[in-house]
């Protein structure tokens, strides 16, 4: 049902580079950079796997901080979007493991990004 989202960020090249490092286990990268031209000055950016989905703008950070979970193949890359994410400047929110009170097999992770954002990675499959 949604095409794409995205956040503010308080400084877009510090975003960029901690969800490049935190994305990149769940195969998405940086897309694209919209130019200043067409954005009044203000950085743009978009992350994705084919196209970019999750966006974000340097307008100051996110009031309130907003949740997005990042879909995971299985497990394993829910383990390394947490240690990615970690490593990248990210504060524990959540280490990896099951989450039996939304449903049997939910796996997820949850880190805050540098502006107290709370993203997760999570995989539904039974294993």
């Amino acid at each position: 049902m949604i095409d794409h989202s995205g956040i503010s960020v308080s400084d877009f090249d510090q975003a960029k580079a901690f969800y490049e490092q935190a994305l990149a286990p769940l195969g998405a990268s940086f897309l694209l950079q919209v130019p200043l031209e067409h954005t009044g000055g203000v950085k743009v950016g978009g992350f994705g796997r084919d196209s970019a989905a999750f966006w974000l703008t340097e307008a100051g950070a996110q009031k309130p901080p907003a949740h997005f979970a990042f879909s995971a193949q299985n497990r394993a890359e829910v383990d390394a979007f947490y240690a990615a994410a970690m490593a990248a400047g990210g504060t524990d929110n959540g280490a990896p493991g099951l989450r039996p009170h939304y449903h049997a097999s939910y796996y997820g992770a949850f880190v805050r990004d540098p502006d107290g954002n709370n993203i997760e990675a999570v995989c539904h499959a039974p294993t």
